[in-house]
């Protein structure tokens, strides 16, 4: 896949030429220094951004062939993301964040969807707190919150940008722990960082640099 911006510097190539395989039930990881198209690489993946050329196929469907309105119900439905940053709604109750994708790809059902948010709330060790707006929880917590969020439609694939990455060392090991778990439970998961020294915890590793793999190996 090709990636190109158009700046008024003149052409911007983030991704070129990115080739690779993703297979259900890993665990990848895709490093790089910042600046690397670790990002770019991932709003592909998700349908958040546009191909200038190549596709994306994920379980058979060319992600960036469907229109504005398909792409939101698949991503909704097939894929999570964690952000850096939580992109939690403030205003809003931990449970009603966590219920948000289940609205908007047409999912909810308010017993069912209830019951779903209480579950995940409670399986990242958060079902003390339902109640509370993201403002009176640690930065750990919102994270634990985002991940119960990307979990809400069950989707098969989570995506993480450097889900760690304002976290402190304990926090951030325990976000990498239950990561660990989704993927044995079944999930592919795929997180990007900057931080090499996670190598381990991946069962494959992706490197990036200047839009390009450079180095790719299973652990």
């Amino acid at each position: 896949m090709v990636k190109v911006y158009q700046t008024t510097a003149g052409d911007l190539t983030a991704l070129k030429g990115i080739n690779a395989d993703l297979y259900r039930g890993e665990f990848v990881g895709i490093v790089g220094k910042s600046g690397a198209g670790k990002s770019t690489l991932v709003n592909m993946l998700t349908g958040v951004d546009h191909l200038t050329s190549g596709q994306v196929r994920i379980d058979g469907v060319q992600v960036h062939e469907l229109n504005e309105d398909q792409m939101a119900i698949w991503r909704g439905r097939n894929v999570g993301v964690v952000f850096q940053s939580f992109e939690l709604m403030p205003q809003l109750s931990l449970l009603d964040n966590v219920m948000l994708p289940m609205d908007f790809c047409g999912q909810f059902r308010r017993r069912k969807s209830l019951q779903r948010a209480k579950q995940l709330l409670t399986q990242v060790g958060l079902e003390e707190h339902v109640q509370k707006p993201p403002t009176r929880i640690s930065g750990g917590q919102q994270q634990r919150v985002a991940i119960a969020r990307a979990l809400a439609n069950d989707p098969p694939i989570i995506v993480a940008d450097e889900p760690t990455g304002n976290l402190d060392s304990v926090t951030a090991e325990e976000i990498l722990q239950l990561f660990e778990e989704l993927v044995q439970q079944g999930k592919t998961l795929i997180m990007v960082t900057h931080d090499e020294s996670l190598k381990g915890r991946f069962s494959r590793m992706i490197e990036i640099s200047d839009g390009q793999i450079v180095n790719g190996y299973l652990n």
